[in-house]
């Protein structure tokens, strides 16, 4: 097993960059996850590059881990030739992600697997391609653009192992692409059931470990199979502990960050279910 497992949370960027790995920093967190700018909106930003350079700084030498979520808005699965220009807002935005993540160091920019807007789901497969193509083209970077797997409550795209494979492996540059997974997510569409199932073997078949970057540490606040993304605190929804702890002992998931994206304890902070994973994790 690996010793060492990396957990944090989501932290503002209220005071730049360097302010979400310094608040990381300060509660002992591993790893910590932001918003490259407003996430509620596909503006292309002009960012501080001393701010994101301290930021890299700091992480390198305290040894934590960050990743970029990008701006809601961000649906890969666009129409190209719609009139509204949102397929090419998606493209600069999230290539626009990419170069700030870079310039903080950070190992990936997480993006939703993409909703269905066209009525047929091949077309919308072949926008998510054709959009991935173009954020990625000609990109020297060392960030990744990162899928994460969708709860299934936009329509029936993104809630499986094999999409997530495919995708990746159609795509021009899969060396720039990896995974996010989402526990609440797995467990809502019923991609992971939170106990023993043949979930890490078929993950391990399918070679979506290798990919892996990134795991969503989130509890659900529904059932399995609900369809529906709503995060609990870790232990306190249907996953429940015993579906973490068994998480937990997968090698794949314990050599990469785990963000909670959740409430935070009574202090503010994501201290106590920080704390909470790491015993898991031990046991």
């Amino acid at each position: 097993m690996i010793d060492e497992i990396k957990v944090g949370g989501h932290f503002s960027i209220r005071y730049g960059y360097s302010g979400a790995a310094k608040a990381a920093l300060q509660i002992g967190a591993g790893a910590f996850q932001y918003f490259p700018k407003n996430p509620r909106g596909l503006s292309v930003k002009s960012f501080n590059a001393q701010d994101a350079e301290t930021c890299r700084q700091l992480c390198l030498k305290n040894h934590i881990v960050s990743v970029a979520h990008t701006p809601y808005p961000s649906n890969l699965a666009a129409e190209p030739s719609n009139e509204d220009g949102l397929f090419h807002r998606v493209v600069d935005s999230l290539r626009n992600d990419l170069e700030i993540a870079e310039a903080c160091g950070s190992i990936g920019i997480v993006v939703h697997f993409g909703t269905n807007k066209a009525g047929n789901p091949l077309q919308s497969y072949q926008n998510i391609i054709q959009c991935i193509n173009k954020v990625l083209a000609n990109w020297r970077g060392q960030t990744k653009l990162l899928i994460e797997n969708q709860a299934g409550d936009h329509g029936d795209m993104g809630m499986t192992l094999e999409e997530m494979v495919q995708i990746r492996k159609l795509c021009d540059t899969p060396q720039h692409i990896g995974f996010c997974l989402d526990t609440c997510h797995a467990f809502a569409s019923g991609m992971w059931v939170g106990e023993k199932d043949d979930f890490a073997d078929k993950a391990q078949r399918l070679g979506f470990w290798e990919a892996l970057s990134v795991v969503h540490l989130n509890d659900s606040m529904y059932p399995l199979h609900s369809r529906k993304d709503r995060h609990a605190r870790v232990g306190q929804g249907y996953i429940g502990e015993s579906g973490f702890r068994t998480l937990l002992q997968m090698d794949a998931i314990r050599r990469v960050p785990l963000i909670l994206e959740t409430a935070t304890g009574a202090d503010g902070t994501y201290r106590e279910d920080m704390e909470l994973v790491r015993q898991w994790a031990e046991s």
